[in-house]
């Protein structure tokens, strides 16, 4: 089994920044997927940023050039740098895990934690 903890969500102001980390524990093989997704109230839960962990990253067209994911292998934990805030990046932000080795790829989530963007 994979557990994640996520960290970092807060009130921020418009034009802010925040920083997300996840860190993952359990067993897993070094081939595996770590991402951020999120979802605010009343919409499906959409991709933010994905990184692989032979360093290969994706993110969603609304976050691109705002929005920074990195990775700690040492560590096994990813992180969010989100600059430029704005009211709609407003969501819960969920770590996602997918190892294709051990678990076929199966999805692991943390927990969510709450970004809000107001003035």
């Amino acid at each position: 089994q994979v557990q994640l903890v996520e960290s970092g969500g807060d009130l921020a102001q418009p034009g802010g920044s925040l920083r997300l980390s996840c860190a993952a524990s359990g067993s897993f093989s070094s081939q595996h997927v770590m991402g951020w997704y999120r979802q605010a109230p009343g919409k499906l839960r959409e991709l933010v940023a994905t990184a692989t962990s032979g360093g290969t990253t994706d993110y969603a067209d609304s976050v691109k050039g705002r929005f920074t994911i990195s990775r700690d292998n040492a560590k096994n934990t990813v992180y969010l740098q989100m600059n430029g805030l704005t009211p709609e990046d407003t969501a819960v932000y969920y770590c996602k895990f997918q190892d294709f080795i051990l678990y076929a790829g199966r999805e692991f989530w943390g927990q969510g934690t709450q970004v809000t963007v107001s003035s």
